[in-house]
């Protein structure tokens, strides 16, 4: 990048403080205007005169006139580097300043001695870059839509010009700015505290800066490296609020790998298993008494995760097959496919009541017969956090499934799921939890077999007299609805 070199070449420069600061053709206010300005740019000074300093700006290549007290004239010499330090450590936390900060950064790093420089300056250029890259994804308040877009933009742009990079894409029908993480990177890999390890960790693992354009062998290798960051983390002196924010990115993490590995036989079949195992303890271990205000959104977050994933934990039960009764039996359909047979004691694979194929994984061990041997429920997950509940039902026409989603307007963060069956009813339990629109929804509802319509729905089983006496006790050792 132009700056960098230019910085490199400095032993001073001006560091502009103010937004939308002209850089005019001579030292006057009437003089045309070369270009625009923002806090964080980095100026060459190549004389003065006046009130104004001879500069040259390697961003836009344009030489120029600036206001002196627009500027801040900073040494760059090793001597400097102390007071550089000191501005960076505020700017670090002072919300809007990303792109002043990210200057001052960039200075202190040319003018320290390299025996001095250690992980603070890095963990300060990473946070200030990740609250820019949330700023530029975000709404900030009391400031128009435009006004917002025009400022963010032009801070995005000083960072470029430091060699801060972002990565963009599409993500629930809206364009996410990212990090691209390089300095938290360097705070990993050089001495630092437990706790600039744990916010780097933390920083580089994040579920939406996962992009969802990378093929399914990238996204395996992506969140393999997610977990080995999480895991070489030091977590026994870090305070409660950190830890807690560790185990709801691990669990959250590991519920993804479960999932994958699930659709990777050749790792063998306790894989999927030990990962779901992960991400049931890293929840578990969420202390609840210590989770702060900002941490309940991100704990709910978790939960629909590992419960979207948590039959692979079961992977390795068989399903059941009574006399008598319901089960399934697994085929291989098309290249990526499994068909699922509907069989009983009368009816094989080969000849199965009904039969229904799908690209997601089919989780056999969730597989539930009703005591009269006319419905069965299985969970099916078709992504990584989203899992459906099938329910095969015979009716006088015949045998048919239906594809119960966790939502109908499809949010991406959601399971539902079969919690037991109400004798002589024809009605069944289910559980449902999803993250819509950035808010978290948990239902625990009484569907009709017959139509499987919703008649009855609460947010806690208790306050549903027919779910409270009818859940299954199997379902409720293992779901992570009941929290």
């Amino acid at each position: 990048m132009a700056t960098l070199t230019a910085l490199a070449a400095m032993s001073a420069l001006a560091i502009v403080t103010q937004d939308q600061v002209p850089l005019r053709a001579a030292p006057r206010d009437s003089a045309p205007q070369q270009a625009v300005l923002w806090a964080g740019d980095s100026l060459e000074i190549r004389g003065e005169k006046g009130d104004y300093l001879k500069v040259y700006n390697h961003r836009h290549e344009r030489a120029g006139y600036i206001k002196a007290p627009s500027v801040r004239v900073q040494s760059l010499k090793p001597a400097s580097a102390p007071e550089l330090l000191a501005v960076l450590r505020f700017l670090r936390d002072t919300p809007g300043s990303e792109a002043l900060g990210i200057s001052y950064a960039a200075a202190y790093l040319k003018a320290a001695p390299t025996e001095a420089i250690d992980a603070e300056a890095f963990d300060a250029l990473g946070a200030m870059a990740e609250r820019l890259a949330r700023r530029g994804s975000g709404v900030q308040p009391n400031r128009s839509a435009e006004a917002r877009a025009g400022l963010t933009a032009a801070h995005l742009e000083v960072a470029a010009a430091y060699g801060v990079n972002m990565i963009s894409f599409e993500s629930e029908g809206q364009i996410r700015i990212c990090y691209d993480g390089e300095a938290h990177r360097r705070v990993l890999a050089l001495p630092a505290t437990h706790r600039q390890k744990a916010l780097a960790a933390l920083a580089l693992t994040r579920h939406d800066c996962v992009s969802p354009e990378l093929t399914p062998l990238a996204r395996f290798n992506r969140d393999n490296w997610r977990a080995e960051v999480l895991d070489r983390v030091e977590t026994d002196s870090l305070p409660a609020v950190l830890k807690n924010r560790l185990r709801m990115r691990k669990a959250g993490v590991w519920a993804s790998l479960g999932y994958q590995r699930a659709r990777r036989p050749e790792l063998g079949a306790h894989a999927a298993q030990h990962a779901a195992d992960r991400a049931l303890a890293e929840l578990a271990g969420v202390d609840k008494g210590e989770l702060m205000e900002v941490d309940v959104a991100a704990y709910a977050d978790a939960a629909i995760r590992v419960g979207a994933s948590r039959w692979a934990a079961e992977a390795a039960a068989p399903a059941e097959k009574s006399p008598g009764k319901l089960s399934i039996a697994l085929s291989p359909g098309q290249p990526g496919e499994t068909c699922v047979h509907l069989v009983d004691a009368k009816h094989d694979a080969k000849k199965p009541l009904f039969t229904r194929c799908t690209y997601g994984i089919v989780w056999t061990a969730s597989a539930t017969s009703n005591p009269q041997g006319t419905a069965l429920a299985l969970a099916v997950q078709p992504l990584d956090t989203w899992r459906e509940m099938w329910v095969f039902r015979h009716e006088p026409q015949g045998w048919r499934v239906d594809v119960l989603p966790p939502a109908t307007d499809n949010p991406g963060l959601g399971y539902i799921e079969f919690a037991g069956w109400v004798p002589g009813n024809q009605q069944l339990l289910a559980a449902r939890e999803i993250r819509g629109e950035g808010r978290h929804k948990s239902s625990f509802e009484v569907l009709r077999l017959t139509t499987l319509e919703v008649e009855k729905q609460a947010d806690k089983p208790g306050n549903l007299s027919t779910f409270y006496r009818w859940q299954s006790p199997l379902w409720k050792a293992q779901t992570v609805a009941v929290r």
